[in-house]
């Protein structure tokens, strides 16, 4: 009969539900970004909901700073799994940067929408059309892997094991967001925009696709921890 991983934090409910909320902030900024993103998308003037969604990211932010801090002093007050604090502590940094890159690549978007080409339904020379779906398509591949990763980080506390489930789906979101990428990219230089147009669209493809990659280096990251948990 083969033994269960315990929890990792199974007497300590404290440490427990500030980790559970530092991976609620992350996963709720993944739809705050989704849903600012389709607003960028829909408008490039003056856009209340892109502005209220990059406050919301802001305000995550903030608060998973707060309770990593607060869970480096129990962690060491408390003197707790120390075999195993230091595969946390990296998992909740690397996790942060996936919000903080989400904040910071949006609230770049914004601040150059005013002198960016419109993002609209236009035909190459090949009679392929580029438009908001495609960008829409990748968007949602790339908040689907950032969802997972938070989903596979929670099974790491409680079910080790399962992890490689959740870490192998987000390497196929990864890998999907990359082919829309390419796509759009070969699209957006087979278009007529001037040069500087194609350079600044690219740049926002790879800005966002940027974002699942890190997922999947998480993912493989959580795969390690996973692992030596299990030993």
């Amino acid at each position: 009969m083969s033994k269960e991983t315990p929890a990792l934090f199974g007497k300590t409910k404290l440490l427990e539900g500030q980790i559970d909320e530092f991976l609620d902030k992350v996963a709720e900024g993944a739809i705050y970004f989704e849903r600012g993103i389709s607003a960028f998308l829909e408008t490039r003037n003056t856009c209340k909901t892109c502005e209220e969604k990059l406050s919301q990211i802001i305000e995550l932010k903030q608060r998973c700073r707060e309770l990593q801090r607060s869970i480096v002093n129990v962690l060491y007050s408390e003197m707790l799994i120390p075999d195993f604090r230091a595969d946390v502590l990296r998992l909740l940094t690397d996790l942060f940067s996936l919000l903080d890159q989400m904040g910071k690549n949006f609230q770049d978007l914004i601040i150059e929408r005013d002198q960016s080409q419109e993002i609209e339904s236009k035909t190459d020379d090949t009679g392929n059309e580029i438009g908001k779906k495609e960008f829409l398509d990748l968007v949602q591949f790339v908040v689907k892997s950032i969802e997972t990763v938070v989903i596979a980080a929670r099974n790491f506390f409680r079910d080790p094991k399962s992890v490689k489930d959740h870490t192998y789906q987000v390497r196929v979101y990864e890998s999907e967001a990359d082919k829309i990428a390419i796509s759009l990219k070969k699209k957006i230089f087979a278009t007529d925009y001037k040069f500087s147009e194609k350079i600044n669209l690219r740049d926002i493809v790879n800005a966002i696709d940027a974002i699942a990659d890190l997922a999947e280096n998480v993912a493989d990251e959580l795969d390690i921890y996973a692992i030596q948990r299990t030993l």
